[in-house]
């Protein structure tokens, strides 16, 4: 008989996965807009303005894109404070209500180049923290055997809004006269789908593992049975109660332990400090190799590429946003739990680096005259969305998520997601930049050097975690860093004993049999 789905679990995934709608429609639908004509003309965009300088418009246009990052950096590190301090629930309210009150200040700043500015960043805290919020707040109420995938909605969600940013901005420069009007309701559009998400927050419990951790017993209790639509004394609801209070303890117990402590550790403790820099190492690499910042300005690179008309470069540029989103979809739903971490990322940046020399090549030998080959770098942008999606776009999240031990999650989950957004802040910033100072072939030679860069140090540094139990990942990385990927750990089903790892505190594990939906 299968489970039964409580329809506040459903309302709770889809309520909290929409907390990618900000940062993906940020690199959809606004990035897109900043091409409107109306908007080039409010904020003195257009090229017969910046004659013989080139490199100030692409810094200006870097600018308007790039702040809302950088907000996103900072607002990750107080997502992460707050976390612990409000509630999870509570915490969503309030990022969506900065991001919310930030994209109005945007819609509103009526060319002035300085509050636009303002208002990119105050909206890219909300979105950053909720970039933290969202995942954490999903993964503590999904049941243990659905957990991945009901994460994964996360993404799901992100990558559908930035496919549906591209087609909005072609349908109002289609149907629509060039005005002010046209580009703030593009902006405008997301707003819609958060408020009612902000809506029915009220509707939803707070996170059971957080009420847990704060002691609170009976709405602990209540929390789940409203998510898993069971009565309070249910075996089975009690069963995972007595799991989640384990977890909650074991916390508490740790509490103790300064941020400073633990910060130390990571960095003074080989094993734990190997692990730590392997997630840094993870978003570095991926940002560098173009990540997101050739996301932001796909429209251009699709220009330069060969695609001719705006209009036309925007369903281009939609369609890449699909490719991304099927391929994260298989991936997220299927490759990830077959083929591996390693495999998977290795074969992202292989065909990422591919794409990258052709690029090379096309923009620094060939150029646009010839159709073939323009065709062929249009395919090839394609490919790299394939290489990006499959590989580096979502598995630095996973190891973040997995090789940690329960005390030092939080604390190294939250600063290397800010060094994510730092680093694609950074990335952002300076691709305009880049593809002018360097011809364009000039970026993609750098882009394929980094890619080259990480199949090497990653193929040594990182481990294959898939099947590996949490509480035995020390051993993964037990060798000097470039030994690592011999590591190899056979998936184990027993969890009825008890290990403790370097670094790591004990991990009691005891046979979840109780989880309703498992």
């Amino acid at each position: 008989m299968a489970p039964k789905i409580s329809p506040f679990y459903l309302l709770a995934v889809i309520v909290l996965a929409s907390g990618g709608i900000p940062k993906g429609y940020d690199e959809g639908g606004f990035s897109a807009s900043v091409n409107l004509p109306a908007f080039k003309a409010d904020y003195g965009l257009n090229k017969n303005l910046w004659v013989g300088n080139a490199t100030g418009l692409a810094n200006r246009t870097a600018n308007i894109s790039s702040f809302g990052v950088l907000g996103a950096a900072f607002g990750a590190i107080i997502a992460y404070i707050l976390n612990d301090k409000a509630g999870r629930l509570w915490s969503y309210r309030i990022a969506v209500l900065v991001w919310a009150s930030g994209i109005l200040m945007q819609v509103f700043s009526s060319g002035i180049f300085g509050f636009l500015l303002f208002a990119r960043i105050w909206a890219g805290l909300g979105a950053g923290g909720l970039t933290v919020i969202s995942p954490l707040f999903l993964s503590e109420i999904a049941p243990t055997k659905s957990r991945g995938m009901v994460t994964s909605m996360y993404m799901v969600i992100l990558l559908s809004f930035l496919s549906l940013g591209f087609f909005i901005n072609y349908g109002v420069s289609k149907h629509m006269a060039q005005s002010r009007a046209q580009w703030q309701i593009v902006q405008m559009i997301p707003l819609i789908p958060m408020g009612f998400c902000l809506i029915a927050s009220w509707l939803l419990p707070e996170s059971p593992r957080w009420l847990a951790t704060r002691g609170r017993r009976d709405d602990c209790i209540a929390a789940l049975a409203r998510l898993r639509g069971m009565s309070h004394d249910d075996p089975a609801l009690m069963g995972e109660y007595k799991q989640i209070e384990l977890e909650a303890n074991a916390l508490l117990e740790m509490s103790t332990t300064s941020m400073p402590q633990i910060a130390k550790e990571c960095f003074t403790d080989p094993n734990l400090r190997s692990r730590y820099l392997l997630v840094v190492a993870l978003h570095t690499i991926a940002q560098w190799t173009g990540g997101n910042g050739i996301t932001y300005y796909i429209s251009t690179i699709f220009q330069y590429a060969g695609v001719k008309g705006s209009e036309t470069s925007l369903i281009t540029s939609g369609a890449y946003g699909l490719v991304k989103l099927f391929i994260t979809m298989v991936f997220a739903w299927g490759l990830i739990d077959r083929l591996g971490r390693r495999r998977c990322m290795l074969a992202g940046l292989i065909l990422q680096g591919i794409s990258h020399i052709y690029m090379a090549i096309y923009f620094g030998a060939i150029g646009q005259g010839n159709q073939r080959a323009s065709d062929a770098a249009i395919a090839s942008v394609f490919v790299y969305a394939m290489g990006w999606s499959v590989g580096l776009c979502t598995i630095p999240y996973i190891y973040g998520t997995e090789i940690f031990p329960t005390k030092a999650r939080s604390f190294a989950y939250a600063t290397t997601m800010a060094l994510h957004w730092f680093y694609q802040f950074a990335v952002v910033r300076v691709t305009p930049v880049m593809l002018t100072a360097l011809d364009k072939w000039g970026a993609y030679v750098f882009w394929a050097l980094i890619c080259a860069i990480g199949v090497v140090v990653l193929g040594l540094w990182a481990p294959e975690t898939k099947g590996v139990p949490l509480e035995r990942m020390p051993e993964l990385f037990d060798h000097t860093w470039y030994k690592c990927w011999k590591s190899k750990l056979a998936p184990r089903n027993d969890f009825s004993e008890s290990y403790e790892g370097k670094g790591d505190v004990k991990y009691s594990v005891e046979q979840r049999h109780s989880d309703p939906l498992a």
